[in-house]
């Protein structure tokens, strides 16, 4: 997983990526969230496992994933067709919304060491590019970022520390297997939900 925000915690994405290896498939999702507009949502549960690499390549969404220096520099982007839900809730079930062109162009440096979690590592880092929309592009210059990364056969979800507090923008998703991650834009980053 991938993520940055603005230190105001008004805007902030995210991009996570599952490899299936045994289904030979990938599960895939972005997020961009921005004080006062529509979530912009992309789920991809179904992408062919990429021959090589992290790419990702379905209909409507093509994404890579590329690192540059290890422990580094990764290179996020992604050319999709968000559906832009007024309703973060609506990504949970079928997600009907407008549609609305999107596109990663990131690069993601470290800021820290990685640190050990199960069966893994996450990372404090900065982004650097630009996330192209249909009203205009949103230019990133060193926003905090946050990365991890997770093998093994039976991953569950490593999930964000808890929000003490849950004002801000969000990001729901419900995986393929059911589970559930809900996350909000908070000024120190991206938090999970607490339960209603």
């Amino acid at each position: 997983m991938f993520t940055f925000w603005t230190p105001d915690g008004d805007t902030g994405g995210l991009v996570w990526l599952r490899q299936l290896r045994r289904e030979r498939t990938a599960w895939y999702w972005s997020a961009l969230v921005r004080a006062g507009q529509p979530l912009l949502h992309v789920a991809e549960w179904d992408a062919p496992l990429a021959p090589a690499g992290l790419a990702v390549r379905a209909q409507s969404l093509w994404a890579d994933h590329v690192c540059e220096a290890p422990f580094e520099q990764w290179t996020v982007a992604n050319e999709a067709y968000a559906v832009a839900l007024d309703d973060p809730d609506d990504a949970l079930g079928a997600a009907f919304g407008h549609v609305e062109p999107m596109a990663f162009d990131l690069e993601w440096y470290a800021t820290e060491q990685p640190r050990a979690c199960a069966d893994g590592y996450t990372q404090r880092g900065e982004v650097h590019g630009v996330v192209d929309l249909g009203d205009g592009a949103l230019q990133l210059d060193g926003p905090p970022a946050w990365r991890s990364h997770r093998w093994g056969a039976e991953l569950g979800l490593l999930r964000p520390e808890p929000a003490l507090a849950h004002r801000g923008a969000r990001a729901p998703v419900r995986l393929p297997d059911g589970d559930l991650l809900d996350l909000v834009l908070t000024a120190d980053g991206w938090r999970s939900r607490a339960s209603r």
